[in-house]
């Protein structure tokens, strides 16, 4: 439930009575007994998706703009009439004006917001270097990158320009931030006793899994900006933790940053467009739903003009997004094909293990390595495998042997290969 408190001006208190009669809701008055500006406060408790209308009805009726219309939650109402009222109002949304409040307190005070983000960024980093699933996740939790995105969604629907700037600036200068302090702090521990010598990003597992994301990303990011959405017009604020989990936000910014310090442009790109992808579809999917939920600017007037920029808006999200899209299809293909390669090769070895040699000596294939990066699917450099042969001690082996291997190999794969072949005797007893 609501509670709706107006603060009404002198020479105003039957026209706010006379709204509230025809919208058949309980009301209150206390008369203001000093020569103030305002004669009286009525209170008028209402479940939360009748809170709209009774406003739209007080600015119809001509309430005066200079008046105070103060909405807060009732923890508790004890009263059977309630349920009366609740019946007849359907839906579950929160009003309007709700809800610009509530995207507001989401995009904070810039020395809060950037505190947190940087403390977020540096928790993130640390977890990426530490391969802590654990650490991430806090730093998901910490990140506020979440709120500027609901907030600009907000105020393009409800034509509020100056929370609809506010969000889009937060989300790029913090975004920037984000990536800049990961790369200082890279930079920092790089080569400082912390991190092993030689240490290459690319063969963390959370690092790596945010440097090879799929077409599977933007499902995701656009599956988080519903349920932000649902979570915000729906008064469920404790989804939106879950949301900023899912969709995690400052972990790939801050894999971009460590990409900066460590010098791997093909970190930064597939890492930032993961970042990217996220934003943008958030975006995206808040400013549809928000506008197919109803919420429009209160005044008509104001309709059109808050449709063309919510029509523009969404134009430049779907073609950045078409265009990230574009990249990430590369990077699941390319992912794809060196996956596949890497089973083929495993198979195919299993094969040679089973089969025998023309004299009847069984040999033992075992895979010790497939080079075959992303980069290479698309530069057309040859997969490089290394297998290790094991054989009976004094075996000979045929004078082409590693040229056989590779046949097979390229045979099982499809793909030209350099296949370095390891021999080593063994004996085997039992």
């Amino acid at each position: 439930m609501r509670l709706v408190q107006v603060f009404v001006p002198r020479g105003e208190l039957d026209l706010v009575l006379e709204a509230a009669e025809e919208a058949g809701v309980d009301y209150t008055v206390s008369r203001d007994t000093d020569r103030g500006e305002f004669e009286a406060l009525v209170s008028i408790p209402v479940p939360p998706p009748a809170v709209e209308g009774l406003l739209a009805d007080f600015r119809a009726a001509g309430l005066d703009e200079r008046s105070y219309t103060v909405v807060t939650a009732a923890e508790t109402i004890v009263s059977e009439r309630t349920d009366a009222l609740s019946t007849r109002v359907s839906g579950t949304r929160i009003s309007r004006e709700e809800l610009r409040s509530r995207a507001a307190d989401l995009a904070p005070a810039v020395s809060t917001y950037f505190s947190l983000l940087v403390v977020s960024t540096a928790i993130a980093t640390a977890g990426l270097l530490l391969d802590s699933a654990a650490t991430i996740i806090g730093a998901m939790v910490v990140a506020p990158l979440m709120g500027p995105a609901l907030s600009a969604s907000v105020g393009v629907v409800v034509d509020d320009e100056q929370l609809a700037t506010r969000g889009v600036v937060l989300q790029g200068v913090g975004l920037v931030a984000s990536i800049a302090t990961a790369a200082v702090i890279g930079w920092a521990l790089r080569g400082t006793i912390l991190l092993p010598p030689g240490f290459d990003i690319t063969t963390v597992p959370q690092i790596h899994e945010r440097i090879t994301p799929d077409l599977l990303a933007l499902f995701l990011a656009l599956g988080s900006g519903v349920a932000a959405v649902v979570s915000l017009t729906r008064n469920v604020g404790s989804v939106l933790v879950g949301v900023a989990i899912a969709v995690a936000l400052v972990p790939p910014a801050a894999t971009a940053g460590l990409g900066i310090a460590w010098g791997r442009p093909e970190v930064v790109l597939t890492a930032g467009t993961l970042v990217l992808v996220n934003m943008l579809s958030i975006n995206f999917a808040a400013l549809l739903l928000l506008w197919f939920s109803g919420y429009r600017p209160h005044r008509s007037a104001d309709i059109e003009r808050a449709y063309g920029r919510l029509r523009s808006r969404i134009v430049v999200l779907f073609v950045a997004i078409a265009i990230l899209t574009a990249v990430l299809s590369g990077v699941t293909y390319g992912t794809y094909r060196t996956a596949a390669v890497e089973h083929d090769v495993r198979i195919e070895l299993e094969t040679m293990s089973e089969d025998r040699l023309a004299d009847g000596t069984a040999l033992q294939f075992r895979e010790l390595a497939v080079d075959y990066e992303l980069v290479d699917v698309y530069t057309g450099a040859d997969p490089v495998v290394t297998v290790l042969v094991e054989r009976p001690p004094g075996e000979q082996l045929p004078n082409d042997f590693a040229g056989d291997v590779r046949e097979r190999l390229e045979s099982a794969t499809g793909v030209d290969l350099e296949v370095v072949v390891e021999l080593v005797e063994t004996q085997r007893s039992g």
